[in-house]
């Protein structure tokens, strides 16, 4: 079969490698879309402390399944299913108090395990999903991206009448915007450099969306939710909070990168600062509220590259016109 590998040094090349089989509690799957996120960017260059090279990577995908092995019974050949990518072990502290998303034997699919980035891939059934009947592939392969969201919101107060601000309208950002206004957040301001994310913001239901040199008034939100991995965005962030406010750390920002932190706003304000990595538990809330805002959510979905234009997809990802960047391995 096809697929792409990254060396962890900023190469990538497609290759013929051998197809998986399914081991006994695993499946085959075909993927028919798999998102490119910020998580991808940092592993194509090797900037991502968890990456483990080489590597097939992608780990937001729906797709269907081909093969079932042995002792799987509650899946079929032929079901479309969605796949949470993170393989934790089940057993440790994080596991059992519902954090297997801080699993420290963690193996995420498409980070320390061949992913979906060719035409089949092999996970364990007990992270596998069947989608809706009539789900389309593009919305199905956004279910994970909802579920960090969803995730990172259920570690911050309620959206519910609040003032936020979102920093980032890359697709996590934007994200959060569809489920903010779904939430009843009282106001949804974005900040954002590109013009073209920005639009797209106010498309999806924002109040207002600026550039970062204008910003957000200080002390002026209630939750401010960082999903851009700039460290200034973050520093922007914590200025923009009003008393008791929450800062939300989803931004994957580079492992070496430190902000200044004044202490005193901590205790004048009575701030609060929550980080969210991944999506824990959060894989089945997903799926049952991706019908919902599907037809929405799939409008994030701007440009779809087959595999052998990998290069082109990572490209896309990093201009100010592409929102979310799907491939497609078996167009």
């Amino acid at each position: 079969m096809r697929a792409v590998v990254l060396d962890g040094r900023g190469g990538h090349e497609l290759v013929d490698i051998a197809r998986p089989s399914a081991s006994a509690g695993e499946l085959v799957i075909a993927p028919g879309a798999v998102g490119v996120c910020g998580t991808d960017l940092h592993l194509v260059v090797g900037d991502y402390p968890h990456g483990r090279f080489p590597v097939v990577p992608g780990h937001e995908f729906a797709g269907r399944i081909v093969e079932v092995g042995d002792g799987v019974t509650d899946f079929s050949v032929g079901q479309t299913v969605a796949v949470d990518p993170n393989v934790s072990c089940g057993e440790c502290i994080d596991c059992t108090t519902g954090a297997p998303n801080l699993c420290d034997h963690i193996v995420p699919v498409g980070v320390e395990s061949d992913g979906a980035c060719a035409q089949f891939v092999s996970v364990p059934s007990t992270i596998t999903y069947p989608v809706p009947e009539g789900m389309s592939d593009a919305a199905a392969a956004l279910i994970e991206p909802l579920a960090c969201v969803l995730h990172a919101l259920d570690r911050s107060p309620s959206l519910t009448g609040k003032r936020i601000a979102v920093y980032g309208a890359g697709s996590i950002g934007l994200m959060t915007v569809i489920v903010a206004r779904e939430q009843g957040a009282a106001e949804i301001h974005v900040v954002e450099p590109s013009p073209a994310r920005r639009a797209a913001a106010l498309d999806l239901g924002a109040d207002s969306a600026v550039d970062p040199a204008t910003g957000v008034d200080a002390r002026s939100v209630d939750i401010a939710i960082e999903a851009s991995g700039h460290p200034s965005a973050v520093s922007a962030a914590i200025d923009a909070l009003d008393k008791r406010g929450t800062l939300l750390q989803m931004g994957v920002v580079s492992s070496e990168q430190t902000i200044p932190l004044r202490p005193y706003d901590l205790f004048d304000r009575e701030l609060t600062f929550v980080g969210s990595q991944s999506l824990a538990n959060s894989f089945p809330a997903a799926v049952e509220m991706m019908p919902r805002i599907a037809d929405t959510a799939e409008r994030l979905v701007t440009h779809t590259f087959s595999l052998a234009e990998f290069g082109e997809a990572i490209a896309a990802a990093h201009s100010d016109s592409a929102l979310k960047v799907h491939l497609l391995p078996n167009a």
